[in-house]
């Protein structure tokens, strides 16, 4: 699993049609202090997050798993909207 922040979204007119009906977010990589990291990921959406939340996404064959995204060629799934999170008793994110 991966943090991130959703930085926008995607849309593509034309796509492989079991993806019809999902919603595709752009997420930008958070490290555990969060700051960005680097890399980007296009997840679809599991959870009806919006553009700046805080989300947890699932790469692989577990992106597969929810009930959004079962059976259908997804490979990254937001799955979660964090409320907070700390590190070493430290709360680095409050929603």
């Amino acid at each position: 699993m991966l943090l991130g922040r959703v930085a926008g979204t995607l849309v593509a007119s034309r796509k492989e049609g079991s993806m019809e009906g999902l919603k595709l977010l752009v997420v930008r990589h958070l490290d555990v202090e969060n700051e960005e990291s680097g890399g980007f990921v296009v997840a679809a959406d599991a959870v009806g997050a919006g553009v700046d939340e805080v989300v947890l996404v699932a790469t692989g064959s577990s992106a597969r798993q929810t009930e959004r995204t079962r059976d259908r060629p997804c490979d990254a799934v937001v799955m979660a909207i964090v409320d907070t999170w700390e590190v070493g008793g430290a709360e680095k994110y409050h929603k």
